[in-house]
């Protein structure tokens, strides 16, 4: 994946990081957009990722769309539509990426950028990290119903309404992000995370999130009968023997991804 222009991918030890880098703010341009969404449906299919690390270069995770650029994406009928559709189409790549996605959020991450953070499964932040919805500032609205699956009824209508920024030490009091670290330890946390998650069985994390998904907005009935079907599925699997066998004989797992 060496031939993306604003996003940055490594692969190391079935990790991919995925660093936005599209200089000054990180913007969601169309481009970037487009990369994100075609790599996140990639690394879906391969077999030697395991676990997604989300995060962005230098001092901004992502500031939003890309305001200078939208006049250029629309300019004659459907153009609108069209770009208002691969955007979502982006976010619903993070949730849907086969692959736990974990958001390290390095700096601010606003109104798009908050999307993104809000489609992943793991949040961790700087302490120079913040949340935010700023479009009230420029005569738009954008992830608010996003930013509602993470933060209350009252915040996110502060947040909406007067473009306030929820703090990296404020959203690790709330339980929004896991953790709230130093700049210089947001990555090495990261990294430490995504190992543990590696480690696990590939069939059994990515069948996990798959559930997790499909149950989110279950009833309670419906969603465990529904992670109760998921987990006979799961262990009819080889991994799922392997994991039994390998804690009777007190030893580490040998996970093959079947």
């Amino acid at each position: 994946m060496d031939d993306f222009i604003q996003l940055k991918v490594v692969i190391e030890n079935h990790i991919a990081t995925l660093t936005i880098d599209n200089p000054p703010v990180n913007a969601l341009t169309r481009v970037l957009n487009d990369e994100l969404t075609i790599a996140l449906d990639r690394i879906s299919d391969l077999d030697n990722v395991r676990v997604v690390i989300l995060t962005g270069e230098g001092k901004v995770f992502c500031a939003g769309a890309d305001l200078k650029g939208r006049a250029d994406n629309v300019k004659g009928p459907g153009d609108l539509l069209a770009h208002l559709r691969r955007t979502r189409e982006c976010f619903h790549a993070i949730r849907e990426c086969a692959k736990p996605v974990i958001a390290a959020l390095n700096g601010a991450a606003l109104g798009s950028g908050l999307a993104m953070a809000a489609s992943s499964d793991i949040l961790i932040a700087s302490e120079k990290a913040s949340l935010g919805l700023p479009e009230v500032d420029v005569g738009l609205l954008g992830g608010c119903r996003h930013a509602m699956r993470l933060f209350s009824h009252s915040r996110v209508r502060r947040m909406m309404l007067t473009g306030y920024r929820v703090a990296g030490a404020e959203l690790y009091r709330l339980g929004i992000v896991e953790a709230c670290t130093t700049p210089e330890e947001l990555m090495p946390t990261a990294l430490e995370l995504a190992t543990t998650i590696a480690s696990k069985s590939p069939v059994s994390t990515r069948m996990g999130k798959h559930t997790l998904n499909v149950i989110e907005e279950m009833s309670l009935r419906d969603g465990y009968r529904y992670e109760q079907d998921m987990t006979a599925a799961i262990g009819k699997t080889e991994d799922a023997r392997e994991a039994q066998l390998a804690f009777k004989e007190k030893r580490l797992p040998v996970f093959k991804g079947r």
